[in-house]
C-alpha cells in the first residue's frame, strides 16, 4: 500500500524540521531535477477553465517515477472562506504503474513555488541583495520571504496589497521570524529600494501592477501571479527591458507574462541557467525578470523531497487504494469476499 502525507502529516514536517531547511532542501532537489532536465518527459498541464477559475492537472515523468498534480485556482474563494489554491499530488512507480506516495500539495506547493523562486533568483539577482518588495500579501507571502532569506539571507521587507489585512497579516506572521516588515500604501513606495520585486496578486485578469518606470536598473523580479491564459501582471515594456527566464517555454507562452509579446520574444529556461549553459545575470545594471507560471517539474522535485524526507517516520500513513485481490486475475474475489 502507498504511503499518504496529509495536511496534519505536512504541517507537523515543516513545524520539526523548519520551512527554511525544506526550503533550502527543495532547491536543492529541483536542482538536481533540473540539471538533468532531457531525462524527463514533459508537457504543458492539462487546464479546464471556467468563469470561477481553473482546474488543472500536471503530468512528468523521468521514466523511473511518474508524477502528477492536481490543483486549482479560484481567484473568488477568499470571499466564500475558500483558499484560493488547494492540490494534492500522486508519485507512482512506472515499472509497475502502482502510486507508490500520496500527499497534499497546498502546503507543499506553496513550499515549491517559493523554493523555485528562490533559487532562480539565487542566479539572477545581484550579489548583496538586501531589500524584498512583496506586491501582493496572500497565502504565497510568507513563504516567498523565507525562500528568498533562506537562499539570499534578505531580511527587510516591504509589503503592499489592496487588502490592508492581508499586509498586517503578512506582519504579524514574519516580524517574530526576525524580519523587519515596511506595511506600504502603494506599489510605488514598496519597491523604492528594492533590490527583489516579488508579483503576487490572484485577479484572473489582464492587468499591470508593476510597470516600467517604477523598476531601477539591476533589479530582480519575480513574476508569479500570472499563471494562465488572460491573467499577467506586468506591464509589456518592463519586459522588453529585462533578460526574461521561464520554466518550461511552450507553456509560459500560453500563461506567463510572455504571452502578451510576440513568440519570437526570446527567453532562457531556467535549467539552463542552473547548468551554466546561459547566464542569468550578465550585469549589475540588467533588470531580470523570473517568469514563473508553476511547471509539473517543481511538483515532481516536491514529492521526491517529501517522500525522501518523511520516509520511516510517524508523519505518514498507509492508505489502502490499490485493489490486491490474491488472484490478480480474480478482481471479483474482492466483491465476493470483501472483509479481508
Amino acid at each position: 500500500m502507498p504511503h499518504l502525507l496529509d495536511v496534519p502529516g505536512m504541517s507537523r514536517w515543516i513545524q520539526r524540521d523548519g520551512p527554511e531547511h525544506l526550503l533550502t532542501g527543495l532547491m536543492q532537489c529541483l536542482a538536481e531535477d533540473l540539471r538533468r532536465w532531457d531525462s524527463f518527459e514533459k508537457t504543458p498541464r492539462l487546464a479546464s477553465h471556467t468563469p470561477f477559475g481553473v482546474i488543472e492537472l500536471m503530468p512528468i515523468t523521468d521514466g523511473e517515477l511518474y508524477s502528477f498534480k492536481y490543483v486549482n485556482g479560484h481567484p473568488m474563494n477568499p470571499a466564500r472562506g475558500l483558499q484560493t489554491v488547494t492540490a494534492f499530488g500522486v508519485l507512482a512507480d512506472v515499472d509497475n504503474g502502482y502510486p507508490i506516495f500520496f500527499a497534499e500539495m497546498t502546503l507543499l506547493t506553496a513550499l515549491r513555488t517559493a523554493a523555485q523562486s528562490a533559487l532562480a533568483a539565487r542566479e539572477m539577482a545581484r550579489a548583496g541583495a538586501q531589500v524584498h518588495a512583496l506586491i501582493g500579501a496572500g497565502s504565497q507571502a510568507e513563504f516567498q520571504a523565507l525562500a528568498f532569506r533562506a537562499a539570499l539571507g534578505i531580511d527587510q521587507l516591504r509589503v503592499v496589497d489592496l487588502d490592508a489585512a492581508a499586509v498586517e497579516k503578512v506582519r504579524r506572521n514574519l516580524e517574530p521570524l526576525g524580519f523587519t516588515v515596511a506595511l506600504c500604501e502603494s506599489v510605488e513606495e514598496a519597491v523604492e529600494g528594492a533590490d527583489v520585486i516579488t508579483t503576487c496578486t490572484a485577479d484572473k485578469a489582464r492587468a499591470a501592477v508593476l510597470h516600467r518606470d517604477q523598476v531601477r536598473p539591476g533589479t530582480h523580479i519575480n513574476a508569479i501571479g500570472g499563471d494562465c491564459p488572460g491573467k499577467t501582471e506586468l506591464d509589456p515594456a518592463l519586459l522588453e527591458a529585462a533578460r526574461v527566464v521561464v520554466e518550461f517555454e511552450p507553456q509560459t507562452r500560453l500563461e506567463g507574462e510572455i504571452q502578451q509579446l510576440p513568440p519570437e520574444f526570446e527567453v532562457t529556461e531556467l535549467w539552463q541557467v542552473i547548468t551554466g549553459e546561459a547566464p542569468g545575470r550578465t550585469d549589475d545594471e540588467e533588470i531580470t525578470l523570473f517568469d514563473s507560471v508553476g511547471f509539473a517539474l517543481a511538483d515532481f522535485s516536491a514529492l521526491r523531497y517529501a517522500q525522501q524526507a518523511t520516509e520511516g517516520t510517524d508523519l505518514l500513513q498507509w492508505i489502502d487504494m490499490i485493489a490486491d485481490p490474491d488472484d490478480p486475475k480474480d478482481l471479483f474475489s474482492l466483491v465476493t469476499d470483501p472483509v479481508r
